[in-house]
């Protein structure tokens, strides 16, 4: 089960091979809009998300951290210790029993693999980063990989507040000759931004909301706070321009996270969901045991997508450059929506936006709950019977319908950052700006 825990690093459609295949996994699908439209939340179980399913599963996580990070276990600790913190994050669990060995794991990092260094830097920044802070900052001039880099700098600025200049003096002897590397370009705008702070507000919302895209396809805006450590929501432009309403006739407005276990920027694997525009191409069952069995939507980054795929336009031959992704925005967002660009050009993938299996409870008491992080994916919550995990209420079905319901399976997902209040985004907040958007929709230049 602790190799079963890494599924959710990244949120991978399918799940690895090497993970014995649970009876209660449903097989990779495609949908169309025709079903998506068809299904209801009672179609849909998962007895591993039951109360004795989901209680069983803490106790086989528990139990064998526990035999991990034993004595009894020294000699093996080396290997498995990736693994292990990966559950510790993933569970809430033994977090005390993992602090000795994950300190005493740093100093000869320089010295690993750069997977394993990527694992131990990103638990450390994870969980603790006062204590890895001075650790970390001595073998930072040794590691050689831009990422691994770059998730050591984060770590040592999230500890110490002033170290931005520091960092920036190391960052340029190490990679002299990167300054192109994605993950190291968003780095240094980082700190720029310390060592320099801008009180500047972000851009305007309405700008955004009423940003045509590609007209005539649906958009799903997710907003979130800066830091994500709050639930965000998501609200539905349907293909018409209007923003899709509820049975009530008020705007449809779901609550959705986008914040990964780890916490890093959306530049580095398996941070948070990077901010900016995404494109949406259909929507799929996976067998990752920690997405289940509700369809997700399958968006793609730059790059990660061809041109002709992100564009919607499949006559394109059109090679990638910044300029053509930074053409669906307006201009007032497009410095603030680059790091999906920057994502992209790093190479992560398999960002999506689908529902959760995970138990809420791992997080009471956290801001952000009742939402489950992800490995860098937009998670929009589901609830699951005690009884024998059939799903009874789904945020991520309603999102699913509520986007296919012009009967398309395609468009965009743009993740925007506010900063306008504190906690979760409420409807309220943003209520008038949407209506605002609407009526520049619909009204003719």
């Amino acid at each position: 089960m602790i190799v079963a825990a890494t599924q959710l690093f990244a949120c991978s459609i399918l799940q690895k091979k090497s993970v014995e295949q649970s009876t209660d996994q449903a097989p990779e699908k495609r949908h169309s809009a025709t079903e998506l439209q068809a299904y209801q939340a009672q179609d849909f179980s998962w007895p591993a998300a039951s109360l004795a399913g989901a209680q069983a599963r803490l106790d086989l996580e528990r139990q064998q951290l526990r035999e991990i990070f034993s004595p009894a276990s020294a000699n093996k600790l080396d290997d498995a210790l990736p693994a292990a913190l990966n559950a510790v994050m993933l569970f809430n669990i033994e977090v005390e029993s993992a602090r000795a060995p994950l300190l005493a794991a740093i100093p000869d990092l320089a010295n690993k693999s750069s997977d394993y260094q990527r694992q131990i830097l990103t638990a450390a920044f994870a969980l603790y980063p006062m204590e890895s802070a001075p650790l970390v900052l001595n073998i930072l001039p040794h590691l050689s990989t831009p990422r691994e880099f770059a998730i050591a700098a984060y770590l040592v600025l999230k500890a110490q507040d002033n170290s931005a200049a520091t960092l920036q003096k190391i960052l340029t002897a190490r990679f002299p000759n990167d300054s192109n590397e994605p993950r190291l370009v968003a780095l240094k705008q980082t700190l720029d931004r310390h060592l320099i702070p801008s009180r500047d507000a972000s851009p305007p919302l309405k700008d955004l909301l009423a940003a045509p895209f590609k007209p005539g396809l649906p958009v799903i805006f997710s907003l979130q706070r800066l830091g994500r450590r709050n639930i965000g929501l998501a609200l539905v432009r349907a293909a018409d321009g209007r923003f899709v309403r509820n049975e009530q006739g008020q705007i449809l407005a779901i609550p959705q996270l986008a914040l990964a276990l780890n916490g890093l920027p959306g530049t580095i694997t398996n941070g948070n969901t990077p901010q900016g525009v995404f494109t949406i191409r259909g929507a799929g069952t996976a067998t990752n045991p920690w997405i289940g069995p509700t369809p997700y939507l399958h968006s793609k980054l730059p790059m990660e997508a061809s041109v002709a795929e992100f564009l919607h336009q499949e006559e394109l031959g059109q090679n990638w450059s910044e300029a053509v992704y930074q053409s669906l925005l307006p201009t007032s967002w497009q410095p603030a929506m680059r790091e999906a660009w920057l994502a992209g050009l790093a190479g992560r993938n398999d960002i999506l936006i689908h529902g959760t299996t995970v138990n809420p409870e791992n997080y009471r008491g956290a801001s952000f709950y009742p939402g489950t992080p992800t490995a860098g994916c937009l998670a929009t919550s589901e609830f699951w019977s005690e009884e024998e995990g059939r799903l009874t209420k789904s945020d991520q079905l309603n999102l699913v319908k509520a986007f296919s319901a012009s009967g398309m399976d395609h468009g965009y997902l743009v993740v925007a950052e506010i900063d306008t209040g504190v906690g979760q985004i409420t409807l309220d907040e943003v209520r008038q700006t949407v209506l605002d958007a609407e009526k520049t929709l619909a009204t003719p230049p």
